[in-house]
């Protein structure tokens, strides 16, 4: 086999928050992609809004440095080795992103915190290298942090890799256990920018102030992209993007032959069908940008624009000699949500140019299908609401907040698992969760999730004064369960999970201790009947806000259900009234965000998403036709006991 010895293709993979983003900016920042004068933003990587709110990397991106420094010539590449760097999210919601990402790359860069060390979703992007059968660099990140333990946690990561590892040639994947023992590994502090092959004292800085460490560990141990020569064109569509002026892109690794711009060359299809197209335009990505090439050879990525409807997945093959490359095979979902139209009495009243109806709603789903392989979307019995199906309920719901940014008006359904029988018996998806808590909530944490039929599975503490607990969880165990894990912990619990498989039906699960405040009639909120009922709950809407029949309006106090009039106004008299203002003394309302408002949501409400407002409401919103049909629950249900 014949080796581009001049460019690597190498993941960054992490558990969510280890600093994957911050190292890659300081992979760019070092390599003078940036011009001296140019400002440039923390986490350059996260072009998204969403992703800078949020602070996580929900898309798999791509970036190149081409590498000049002293190296490149030690390596017999004076002229510079081009790095082709992938940052993958960190959270398992976004697996799908990840899978993407390691089948475009010969290696990895797994980053490790230097004080909370392996954590699920490090397991999971681990496992996913290693049954792609890619070398593995440990980088261990934050060794400045004060309670650092850089050796337990170098330990740790080891320790997981050969475990893994294990399972997969378990599993009939040949892997070189031997190879694997010889992990590399660099100590970085990627905010600072410096890297060091020598191990730092717990806390302090590595004692090199650059990250030529890591370029040279890349270029030595993540091998050169492998082709054979006079082979055909073999391009694989790993993922999706969009140009103003070029229409779809299909970002392609090239793994034989040589594409050029002007050809025309075969796609073949998810269905196996061939079709034949022009190359328009042939982009490669330099730094941040992507600049016109007239051809790309083996180990390239490159981004291809001529097909308006090119998937991912799919090759671009030679149409004399098509020889296809498999799908990219991702993990089945396990959390579904009921995407629909609103149907409110304020639908389309709050602002112009709303999207509203039913097509606009399937349109954009579908659009949804073709950039991101993690999801499905099937039809309900209705013909104006669909299921979406995804790795968890966070992808679910900022799928939701992209729509309702884009100017979309819905109705989502409370999360549900997607359950599946297995020998007659209902099984369900579980999920093994890690919690770091400080040791004086660790009693509250465990009755917390012993109330969600979790099983704990082990228990460690470090000595610093936190605990870490490991349990087995069923999915919908978990739904709601970040918001009830601050509240407990005032904010100082650390909760991150992993997919367990599969396990027979746990039983009943109560999450949520208070019932709902319904508005039993349209109005405005008047102050007047909130400052009369506050003393029942807490309240979701602000006064003079408008409100509907069925519409969730606050949380009560007690378990159960409560009707409320909350539009009712003060009668006038011709007392002179001596009282102070009533907006004075009322509480402030809480204000949920989406994710939040799902994770609140009963089984008998859902969620009303438009781009000014969020609003849990009743998913019947006429009082007598929601308790015809709880009665009606009741009956079944004491019928299905009997």
């Amino acid at each position: 086999m014949a080796v581009r010895g001049d460019i690597r293709n190498v993941a960054i993979v992490a558990h969510v928050d280890h600093g994957k983003t911050t190292l890659v900016n300081a992979m760019l920042q070092q390599s003078h992609v940036f011009n001296e004068r140019e400002a440039v933003p923390d986490r350059v990587m996260d072009s998204n809004d969403l992703e800078r709110e949020k602070g996580i990397t929900i898309l798999a991106k791509n970036t190149a440095v081409e590498y000049t420094g002293p190296l490149a010539a030690k390596y017999g590449y004076p002229d510079g080795i081009t790095l082709n760097i992938i940052d993958t999210p960190g959270h398992a919601d976004f697996g799908g992103e990840v899978e993407r990402g390691i089948s475009m790359v010969d290696g990895v860069v797994l980053l490790v915190d230097a004080s909370e060390g392996p954590l699920p979703q490090t397991r999971f992007v681990l496992r996913k290298a290693l049954e792609a059968k890619l070398p593995v660099i440990l980088c261990v990140n934050k060794v400045d942090r004060p309670d650092a333990r850089i050796e337990e946690v170098v330990s740790e990561s080891t320790d997981l890799l050969l475990g893994l590892a294990q399972d997969v040639v378990e599993e009939g994947i040949d892997l070189d256990l031997d190879h694997l023992l010889d992990l590399p590994v660099v100590y970085c502090a990627a905010k600072a920018g410096y890297a060091s092959a020598n191990q730092p004292e717990n806390g302090a800085l590595p004692d090199n102030d650059n990250l030529e460490p890591l370029f040279e560990d890349i270029i030595k141990y993540i091998p050169a992209p492998e082709y054979e020569e006079g082979a055909p064109l073999q391009a694989h569509v790993a993922n999706i993007d969009s140009s103003d002026f070029l229409g779809r892109l299909g970002l392609v690794r090239i793994y034989n032959g040589t594409l050029e711009k002007g050809k025309t060359y075969g796609l073949s299809r998810v269905d196996g069908s061939i079709e034949n197209f022009r190359v328009v335009e042939l982009l490669r990505t330099q730094g941040l940008d992507r600049q016109p090439v007239e051809s790309a050879g083996p180990g390239d990525i490159v981004a291809v624009a001529g097909v308006n409807d090119i998937m991912i997945g799919e090759t671009i093959v030679d149409p004399n000699d098509p020889k296809p490359l498999p799908l990219i095979h991702v993990d089945d979902p396990a959390i579904s949500m009921t995407f629909g139209v609103n149907d409110s009495p304020l639908a389309g009243r709050e602002g112009k140019d709303h999207k509203l109806t039913a097509r606009m709603i399937k349109d954009r789903l579908d659009r949804e299908l073709i950039g991101n392989v993690s999801i499905k979307v099937l039809p309900t019995e209705r013909p104006d609401a669909w299921e979406v199906q995804g790795r968890g309920e966070l992808a679910l719901a900022v799928l939701a907040e992209q729509m309702r940014r884009e100017g979309y008006e819905l109705t989502v359904g409370r999360p549900q698992v997607v359950t599946k029988t297995i020998d007659g018996v209902i099984n369900e998806p579980m999920e093994n969760t890690t919690i770091d808590v400080p040791e004086e909530y660790m009693g509250t944490v465990t009755q917390l999730l012993a109330d969600r039929k979790g099983r704990m599975d082990s228990m460690s503490n470090h000595g610093s004064g936190w605990v870490r607990l490991q349990f087995t969880v069923p999915s919908r165990g978990l739904i709601g369960f970040r918001t009830a894990l601050l509240s407990a912990t005032r904010g100082t619990g650390i909760a991150s999970s992993l997919s367990a498989g599969y396990a027979p039906w746990a039983g009943a699960i109560v999450t949520r201790q208070n019932g709902s405040m319904v508005s039993d009639r349209a109005g405005v909120a008047t102050p007047y009947a909130m400052q009369r009922l506050q003393a029942r709950g807490i309240f979701f809407v602000e006064p003079q806000s408008n409100v509907y029949e069925g519409q969730v309006v606050g949380m009560n106090n007690k378990p159960d259900e409560l009707d409320v009039n909350i539009t009712l106004a003060k009668h006038m008299t011709n007392m002179r009234s001596s009282t102070a203002d009533v907006l004075e003394t009322l509480t402030p309302p809480v204000k949920m965000s989406l994710e939040e408002s799902l994770d609140f949501a009963n089984e008998d409400e859902c969620v009303e998403v438009t781009p000014e407002s969020i609003r849990v409401r009743k998913i019947i919103l006429g009082r007598e036709d929601w308790y015809k049909w709880r009665a009606k629950q009741r009956r079944q249900n004491n019928q299905a006991n009997k």
